[in-house]
């Protein structure tokens, strides 16, 4: 196979190719492989964009144990340069990987975009909002590595304007460090700042059924490229209209990827990202009199007696505990499952091993 060199700016560099890129895929180039990003992927095969054109690949070169390795909408890989099908050969290193658990109890974790920039929340001010859900997807974007950004959506819906204020400043409480940007995609209302941010690079657009997210990435696509239906009447949530992951080019520069409407969002080890979010109770618990102190009744703690000055509310407390209780859980059952996967790998080996002696032995008796 002859060695295939590409330029660090090509057809690519829409979605995302630099020179870090083009320098990590080097050694696949030298080999006659050709980059690509993958755009979506369905049972086994990916739709992947290369130089010349985007081409459908199969994966069971890369088919892992880890289901956290799997081929993802975002992916840098590289793929056979022809054939029918194209085989991925192998993944590039991720940047970000945006991962929840899933819903199983088999603790495993399902990633669900790949070399993300930002991680675009959107919630809708239409509904009753439910900021421990706003900020268990920030806990996620922030493990991810990539930047949150929260978009409330529907804002032309809540033509209070003193209403709507106290919504968002709800908002941005639960959200300490993270832009909160108010958008109408039916008036164009926030757009112009929500573009300029998915320019920056690649976005994920994450959020409930019926958040807006068809609308509001038809909205930045300038097209009705996405399915949207309406939300329903008798409990204001949406139907799916989003059924895989796509990765789109955005004409305002940067690319977005857009999800399905998720019901569950489990946390997958998210202890940075958990800190992160509750960040001004992390300096609280510094004031606190004992190191290990829990907030609950020790003498001295410096987060309750901010709870009893109304400086901190009682409910960003106890969303904190039960995100911190749910992921060390997870975590838990996370290393239970992996010490028995070696245990039996080590079962494996050893079987093996005892067979391939019991054949020697046999041979030269």
């Amino acid at each position: 196979m002859s060695s295939f060199s590409l330029p660090s700016r090509s057809a690519l560099t829409p979605y995302g190719w630099d020179d870090a890129w083009a320098g990590a895929f080097a050694p696949h180039a030298a080999a006659g492989l050709r980059p690509g990003r993958v755009i979506r992927v369905d049972r086994g095969q990916c739709d992947v964009v290369t130089d010349d054109g985007t081409v459908r690949a199969d994966t069971a070169f890369v088919t892992p144990h880890d289901p956290l390795e799997v081929v993802c909408t975002g992916d840098w890989v590289a793929v056979e340069p022809d054939g029918s099908p194209r085989y991925v050969r192998t993944v590039l290193p991720r940047r970000t990987a945006f991962v929840r658990s899933t819903s199983s109890k088999r603790s495993e974790g399902q990633i669900l975009a790949a070399n993300v920039d930002h991680a675009v929340v959107a919630v809708s001010l239409a509904a009753e909002l439910d900021l421990a859900r706003v900020e268990r997807f920030l806990a996620l974007a922030w493990e991810s590595g990539a930047r949150p950004v929260v978009v409330l959506t529907k804002a032309d819906l809540v033509p209070d304007a003193v209403t709507r204020a106290h919504l968002v400043q709800d908002v941005e409480t639960s959200a300490p460090g993270v832009p909160v940007i108010t958008v109408s995609a039916h008036h164009g209302d926030g757009l112009d700042v929500l573009t300029a941010v998915a320019a920056g690079g690649t976005s994920v657009l994450l959020g409930q059924s019926g958040a807006g997210k068809s609308t509001l990435a038809n909205a930045l696509l300038g097209a009705d490229v996405m399915d949207v239906r309406t939300v329903r009447d008798v409990d204001g949530k949406g139907r799916h209209t989003t059924t895989t992951r796509n990765l789109l080019v955005l004409p305002g520069g940067g690319v977005l990827i857009d999800t399905p409407g998720l019901r569950g969002v489990g946390l997958w080890d998210a202890t940075d990202g958990v800190g992160q979010v509750f960040s001004e109770i992390g300096e609280l618990a510094e004031g606190c009199r004992f190191q290990d102190c829990s907030h609950d009744r020790e003498p001295g703690c410096a987060v309750l007696a901010a709870i009893e000055d109304g400086v901190l509310p009682q409910r960003r407390l106890d969303s904190y505990r039960k995100l911190q209780r749910e992921n060390r859980r997870m975590v838990a059952q996370k290393d239970a499952r992996l010490r028995a996967q070696i245990r039996k790998q080590w079962k494996r080996q050893d079987a093996q091993a005892r067979e391939a002696m019991e054949f020697k032995r046999g041979r030269w008796a």
